[in-house]
């Protein structure tokens, strides 16, 4: 069984000053597999502290230097894909194929921070004005338990990019994945206090880095509710913040889709990380000239769209993360079903043989009406609403009636036109055909899926201040 007993603070392991333990319990089987010691406020001050020493050099380097240390990270990381993978698999569920997909984002996220950072001017001189672009200082960054070694190398990628120090809080939930990417901390070896990582709950280090005056940035991936309170409470000491908190992303099928490409690319699209991703498309738009045979489609397409054992390369939908979610999750399908939305696939309890984890049924809801509760609330889980659109404009009215727009999907057989479509929905990253990335391209929210952006060039700039400086 792993025991983590231990901060990364001033380019050190030390032992944590907080003294509450939690159980890292196994999602399919509901297991103990480990014990971690969580940070308190005295860990978090003592990790600011370092990295506002750091700052004061490593604020002074050079894009070449930062470059280098990019590189090292990158080369540390790729070296420990299985380990990482792994991690996730344990601690979190993840579907391997998926996991894997995840950390080698993760892992590639030092390169495109390499490519964006040689491409983006520090400098810009005119007459006698002179424009330069600073580090914000110290950056507090508080990552997410469905793709926790993700977000750690992306967060970190930018900060480092920029000339930034950083205290990372992770989730506490994904622990074991912390403990392998403090080990490539270590190897990429970053000068003392550039990097520091803090175990520990959002209510205790997550609200220090928050109203601490010496952090000067937040870099934040979570809940709505959470990311309103850093906005408001980091208000007090001028936080600057980048906030991606989520969606109840549409993907629009068009009237000339090829339905045999579509709906498997929709149910991907909807199921990715089972269900617990904020890009999910959960919300699939279709004519209703072609409901019916949409509905048989998805039918037939479930049936080869396995729900067990994680590590199993051929599962494509695994446990929830935790209990609480697992009941969530079970709340929004009977709330589908008092609704009056009707039951494709799936429905409550567990899948057959799956009783022991957090296993959720995935689950389909057609003839769904765009105001209902499962439509327009973040479930994050294996659940994907149909609803029927009457022509074009009002498929991308209906895609847009949300709070949300973090992502979006465009599937049909006109290139053109799914350009056309795809311009007008209001999310930061729309797709076309099929789920692709670009580490380079930006990723963030209109709406209440948040502030900022991240990836390449963007997510380093999220770090910087402008400075000019003018001549008599």
């Amino acid at each position: 069984m792993a025991t983590i007993t231990k901060q990364y603070i001033d380019g050190e392991f030390v032992e944590s000053h907080g003294r509450e333990l939690m159980d890292i319990i196994k999602p399919t089987n509901r297991q103990v597999i480990g014990r971690v010691t969580l940070g308190d406020e005295e860990d978090t001050r003592r990790a600011i502290a370092a990295a506002k020493r750091a700052f004061t050099t490593f604020g002074q380097t050079t894009k070449e230097e930062r470059a280098s240390y990019l590189g090292g990270l990158y080369k540390a990381v790729s070296l420990r894909i299985d380990d990482l993978t792994a991690a996730m698999v344990e601690e979190y569920g993840g579907v391997v194929r998926f996991a894997r997909l995840i950390v080698e984002s993760g892992a590639n996220a030092f390169p495109a921070a390499e490519k964006g950072l040689e491409e983006l001017p520090m400098t810009r001189r005119w007459g006698k004005t002179t424009v330069t672009l600073a580090p914000v200082g110290v950056a507090g960054l508080i990552t997410a338990w469905n793709a926790n070694a993700l977000f750690i190398c992306l967060k970190l990628a930018s900060a480092i990019g920029a000339g930034c120090t950083v205290v990372i809080k992770p989730s506490e939930l994904s622990s074991l994945q912390t403990e392998v990417m403090l080990e490539c901390v270590e190897a990429a070896k970053l000068p003392k206090g550039v990097c520091n990582v803090v175990i520990g709950r959002g209510g205790v280090v997550g609200a220090e880095l928050v109203r601490n005056p010496d952090v000067a940035k937040i870099s934040f991936t979570g809940s709505v509710a959470v990311g309103q309170s850093i906005m408001r409470d980091g208000a007090a000491t001028m936080k600057r913040v980048t906030l991606e908190l989520g969606g109840k992303s549409p993907t629009i099928l068009l009237d000339d889709a090829v339905l045999d490409k579509a709906i498997p690319a929709a149910l991907i699209l909807a199921f990715m990380n089972s269900g617990q991703a904020c890009a999910a498309g959960t919300r699939l738009l279709v004519p209703k000239s072609r409901v019916a045979e949409v509905k048989r489609g998805i039918a037939e397409a479930m049936t080869t769209f396995s729900v067990g054992d994680p590590a199993d390369p051929r599962t494509a939908v695994g446990p929830m993360v935790s209990q609480n979610q697992y009941e969530r999750v079970q709340s929004y399908i009977r709330k589908g079903i008092e609704e009056g939305a009707e039951v494709l696939v799936g429905g409550e309890g567990h899948p057959p043989g799956l009783e022991a984890g957090y296993f959720v049924k995935p689950t389909v809801f057609a003839n769904v009406k765009n105001d209902m509760t499962i439509a327009q609330e973040e479930l994050f889980g294996p659940v994907l609403c149909v609803i029927a659109y009457d022509s074009e404009d009002e498929a991308i009215r209906i895609a847009n009636d949300s709070k949300y727009g973090l992502h979006g999907a465009v599937l049909g057989a006109d290139l053109q036109r799914a350009r056309r479509v795809a311009s007008q929905i209001r999310a930061g990253r729309v797709v076309i055909n099929g789920m692709t990335d670009d580490p380079q391209a930006p990723w963030g929210g209109f709406k209440y899926s948040g502030v900022g952006r991240e990836y390449g060039r963007y997510g380093i700039e999220a770090f910087l201040e402008t400075r000019a400086i003018l001549e008599s």
